[in-house]
Parts: C-alpha cells; structure tokens; sequence
C-alpha cells in the first residue's frame, strides 16, 4: 500500500478549523485495481473512534464498496454563520433546492434573518434544515425552533424540514421530540458512538443523518440505515477531501432507497484539494467519478 499525508485548505471554517489533514491512502483489490482511501479523525478524536476512520479508509483502498443502485443523489447547499446577503448566495449553489442552515451561534434574530434570506432565495419547493451542533438546551430549543420555523415560512418556503441536533444528550432530544412539530435529527448523538442504538432506544428522532468515515466504512453505514429503516436518513460528509467525500458518495448511491437531500456538497467549501478536478454538484445532485489524486 502507498500512503500520502496531506492538507487541504477550507474557504469557511468548520468545526473551529480552516484546514484538514489527514492521509491517502492507495491499496489495489482482488484484481489488481487500484484505489484510494482517506483517513482524517479529526484531532480530538479518541482512537476508538478514529479507528473507525481507518477501517473506513481501508474498505475504500481495498476497492470494498457496494455496487451502486443509482448514478447520483441530490444534495444541499451548506449556509455558515453569515449575514443575509451572503446567505443567498450560499443557499442556491450548485443548484441546490434544500439549503442546510448552522445557527445558535450568535443571537436568534440573527439566525431568524439568515433563515428568512434563505427562504427568499429558494422561493417556493425549496427546503430548510438547520444545523446546531448540540448547542441549545430543551426550553431554549423550544423557542428557537418556533421562531425559525416562522421565519422560513414568512419567507416563503414551507417550515423547516428538520432540526439537526438541536440538544447535546439523546435524553434531551427525545424529551424536545415530544414538544415541537418540527421533526429532529440526530447527527452527533450517532456519530460519536458510532451507532444508532441509544437513539431508537430512546425514540429520540425523526431523522438520521449517517457519515461513512466516522461509522466506520460504507457497509457499515449501510447497516446502519438498515437498522433505523424506515426512518428517513441523510448522507452526510465530515469535511474531508473529495477521496474521503466519495465515500459518502458511494454510501448515498448504495441505499436501497434515494434519502433526503444529501449533506455531500461540501466539496465547494474546499479552497484546495487531494485530486485534480474537486467533487462538486451540478444541478443540485453529485455522482461518484474517476479522480485523478495529486496530494
């Protein structure tokens, strides 16, 4: 096997940081094909989980991947933390209809003004997500997420579609579950176990957003979505460069059934990247093709 270290640069930052790094790395499969996986825990990432990172980077140098059942999934646009000008431009890139929204970081009238910007800016049969990161508690949670539903819908679009991780614990997210109309997905409290197990214990969402690194490769996200089935699920990526990113590519193609809008674009976020001609959406939907690695 070969192995390439390598850092790529973000155009926003994400998770506090304005850089990824990680490594390549390039293995062949039973008949001689090469590939390529990449393994990026991020730094705070106990080795538990950044196994799972290399287990997934190794399914993907092994050329392990399912078969696809379709060519390509639609995706969402990603809306940082910005005023509402700039979120107008983020929300309808690379054709996006459904737009994920980050708020709770600054004051709810700001999020409220970003939301409504988005809404305008998708018009009507457009979608609105927004993304917390576990920062709210369940009253405060309450609040916002009339508020913003408001907002979306004063600007046009039909509410919110869902709410990502709004509280921090599973315990907090069941309890809010049962006090708001808004349907509530679960990221983190998946991610960090690397299991859907607490959550349906719990009843505590609606929807499932699945990564396949931190879940430890494709086939293991697949048995995820197996498992929660019939829930509805959302592929997403963890900011990784486009080798890393085809590997929720893969997973999304995968599905037994397309899932909602895909958190896949995030290859528009990258000011460098691992291959010559990054992965990108076009018309709102992204594929899987051949990459021409450079790191």
């Amino acid at each position: 096997m070969e192995f390439r270290p390598f850092t790529v640069e973000l155009r926003t930052r994400f998770r506090g940081v304005s850089s990824r790094s990680g490594v390549l790395i390039r293995g062949t499969d039973a008949l001689g094909t090469s590939h390529w996986g990449e393994y990026s825990p991020f730094a705070d990432y106990s080795p538990e989980r950044a196994g799972r990172w290399w287990n997934a980077a190794m399914e993907a140098a092994r050329g392990e991947w399912p078969a696809p059942v379709r060519d390509s999934v639609a995706v969402n646009s990603i809306v940082p933390e910005v005023g509402p000008d700039r979120a107008r431009d983020y929300a309808t890139a690379g054709g996006a209809r459904t737009a994920k929204v980050k708020v709770g970081g600054g004051t709810l009238a700001d999020d409220a003004a970003r939301i409504e910007a988005v809404a305008d800016a998708l018009g009507a049969g457009g979608a609105i997500r927004i993304d917390v990161n576990g920062g709210w508690g369940v009253d405060e949670a309450v609040r916002a997420i009339r508020e913003l539903d408001r907002a979306a819908r004063s600007g046009g679009v039909d509410g919110l579609e869902y709410v990502e991780q709004p509280c921090e614990s599973i315990d907090d997210l069941a309890r809010l579950r049962r006090m708001v109309d808004v349907p509530i997905a679960a990221d983190e409290a998946i991610r960090i176990p690397g299991s859907a197990d607490a959550v349906l214990a719990a009843d505590a969402a609606d929807v499932f957003i699945l990564k396949a690194s931190p879940l430890g490769g494709v086939r293991r996200a697949l048995e995820v979505a197996d498992q929660v089935a019939p829930r509805p699920v959302v592929i997403a990526s963890s900011m990784e460069s486009s080798v890393g990113l085809a590997a929720g590519i893969a997973l999304a193609c995968a599905l037994p059934e397309e899932p909602l809008a895909c958190g896949l674009g995030t290859g528009m976020l990258l000011a460098t990247d691992t291959v010559v001609a990054t992965l990108v959406p076009e018309a709102g939907r992204i594929g899987f093709r051949p990459m021409e690695v450079t790191a």
